[in-house]
């Protein structure tokens, strides 16, 4: 398993606390440090069955200053999106979890993160 977090957010805290408490074992990602390349963002969109404007923060100043609002959330502009994220990786949701059975979520509620906890386990 592993996580996608912000150490600053603190839905990202939140979540670690949870995996810790539960005694998960798991990789932590500072992806604006270790910034996913755009196959990465691909891989983990096709894993959590969304598209990348799912997972964008558009209230962001670099979402505005971009102009994502008037952005086509089409599949025409996947490309386009995908490049947003892996430029400007503030832009990513967060914390994202990739769970052992190859899927992943969004984990910024502690349910999420429990179904995370839970899709690993039945894949071990």
């Amino acid at each position: 398993m592993e996580i996608w977090i912000n150490p600053a957010c603190s839905k990202c805290r939140s979540a670690l606390s949870l995996l810790d408490a539960e005694g998960a074992s798991y990789t932590v990602r500072r992806y604006l440090k270790d910034v996913p390349t755009e196959a990465e963002i691909r891989a983990v969109l096709d894993r959590l069955g969304l598209e990348p404007w799912d997972i964008t923060r558009t209230g962001e100043p670099e979402a505005k200053e971009l102009g994502l609002g008037s952005w086509p959330r089409e599949e025409a502009a996947r490309d386009r999106w995908v490049t947003a994220l892996a430029d400007h990786p503030r832009l990513i949701q967060r914390p994202l979890i990739t769970a052992d059975d190859g899927s992943a979520v969004v984990g910024r509620t502690e349910e999420a993160v429990r179904e995370a906890l839970g899709r690993g386990r039945d894949a071990g």
